[in-house]
């Protein structure tokens, strides 16, 4: 769904998630022969992710800068491990070719962020907006009642 969903409205899981920040940072805006092979790898790691749902990534948000911040969505810390271990998946190969052609430069970096997120350990809320972070990727339910405020939702 891309419609604006009106009113409030809070994204519900069903059972443990983990949220994956990853990105990277343009530092010598000019070295494009050095940063741009990371953008098509990660292009090529979404396609890839996106087309096969049973890898565990649930989706996510991009956005793009000089820093480029990736939000990610997974079933498990496991399926995410499994993924960035995986010899016959996109993400191996393009870390590999990081580390022997950037290493060390200053040209681009490059981060990540990993939590693990239990049950009843966070809330969200969306008014007036369409489905974003984790309600594109989560069933969306009213936040009213006891999911109308914060307090409501996280221990909901």
């Amino acid at each position: 769904m891309t419609g604006i969903y009106q009113g409030r409205w809070t994204a519900r899981a069903e059972g443990p998630f983990v949220v994956f920040i990853i990105g990277m940072r343009i530092n010598s805006i000019w070295r494009v022969h050095r940063w741009f092979p990371l953008i098509r790898a990660m292009t090529r790691m979404l396609t890839e992710l996106y087309r096969q749902p049973e890898l565990g990534f649930m989706g996510g948000k991009t956005w793009f800068g000089r820093t480029i911040i990736l939000v990610q969505y997974w079933r498990s810390f496991e399926a995410l491990e499994t993924y960035a271990k995986a010899r016959d998946r996109e993400h191996l190969p393009a870390w590999a070719a990081f580390n022997r052609k950037i290493g060390n430069s200053r040209d681009v970096g490059v981060y990540h962020e990993t939590y693990r997120v239990e049950p009843g350990q966070y809330e969200n809320v969306f008014v007036n907006m369409p489905p974003t972070l984790s309600g594109s990727v989560m069933p969306l339910e009213p936040a009213d009642g006891q999911l109308a405020s914060a307090k409501g939702r996280i221990a909901g």
